[in-house]
């Protein structure tokens, strides 16, 4: 099927911590779970029922196989797929307390400038999927390194040019970043051509000095949907002139990794299913937050970002089953 959404960034190997509330040296064993929030973003997408392309960087190695395999699996379109001969696959280190919060750990020996993903060749960007698609998801972690960065501002171009909608997740991670003071300029001049941004509660005070979705979308130039995730503390949103508070589902969470993700994922199936009455109906905006949440939730009840990821038909089903008394 013909990809709707695109997601660009970085797709990698989450070393997950075997053991919680330990520090990074005091964990005895991991599990690898698949992750990159733009490659989660992507799965989840094609799980809930709308088409997704990935485009990124991967090694030419056992890794890079195997998630370039998982990708195809799970019918991610994966044509804007490129691999590098010899910088390898990322994987991070994902130490996480009692209650399932994680904490990115580092690269182990290997530096953050090094892996694959690092090396988006923006030259190489496949044009015809913008010529096809309707939104292009992206984060920023990729801005910490000048090649991706070149690529990402490509892709903006792009979606531009063929008139497609881009969406940015801020998805602030320092152990990213050699100068994390060069992060927050380079961030803000990149959401200038966005049309709908998602920000955790933290990332929001940190990079805009408010919380207030309505605010961010103030100091924004293109921005119609914000979105600031609290965890636990449910999502605040500015969807067009609609604001709101939607509280999160109470559910026995084991694992936070992908459930951001997640909720862009249902945000985003909903943003395509709804169109342009996602900004001007504020029931239809409440809604499709609320379906947001209901991935995000059900996503922290399983291991793995991607393998946790619901279908459409269990969303439905955890929405029909009353926990949520405003719908």
């Amino acid at each position: 099927m013909t990809p709707q959404i695109l997601c660009l960034g970085e797709i990698l190997f989450d070393l997950l911590a075997d053991q919680s509330d330990q520090n990074l040296n005091q964990v005895t064993s991991w599990t690898s779970y698949p992750g990159g929030a733009p490659a989660n973003v992507a799965t989840a997408l094609v799980k809930l029922g709308t088409p997704s392309a990935f485009i990124g960087c991967v090694g030419e190695d056992k890794a890079g196989n195997a998630l370039v395999q998982l990708l195809q699996t799970t019918e991610v379109n994966t044509a804007g797929i490129q691999r590098h001969r010899s910088a390898p696959t990322r994987q991070v280190y994902v130490t996480r307390s009692g209650n399932g919060e994680r904490h990115f750990a580092g690269f182990g020996e290997t530096p953050t400038t090094d892996f694959a993903d690092t090396r988006l060749v923006s030259n190489d960007l496949p044009k015809i999927l913008w010529s096809q698609a309707e939104f292009l998801v992206m984060g920023t972690l990729g801005l910490a390194y000048p090649e991706t960065r070149q690529a990402m501002y490509r892709a903006s171009q792009l979606a531009t040019k063929y008139q497609v909608k881009i969406v940015i997740d801020v998805n602030w991670r320092p152990v990213f970043w050699e100068n994390v003071d060069e992060a927050p300029p380079l961030i803000l001049d990149f959401l200038q051509s966005a049309d709908t941004i998602k920000c955790s509660d933290d990332e929001a005070q940190w990079l805009f000095k408010t919380e207030d979705p309505t605010a961010i979308q103030q100091q924004l130039k293109t921005v119609r949907g914000v979105l600031v995730t609290a965890g636990e503390k449910g999502c605040q949103y500015c969807i067009g002139t609609h604001q709101g508070q939607v509280d999160s589902f109470k559910v026995t969470s084991i694992d936070t990794t992908g459930a951001g993700d997640g909720f862009l994922a249902g945000f985003l199936h909903q943003y395509r299913e709804q169109g342009e009455a996602i900004f001007q109906n504020a029931e239809i905006a409440r809604k499709a937050v609320i379906y947001a949440s209901a991935v995000g939730a059900l996503i922290t009840t399983k291991p793995g970002a991607i393998a946790s990821q619901p279908t459409t038909e269990e969303v439905q089903a955890f929405l029909e089953s009353g926990r949520y008394s405003a719908l």
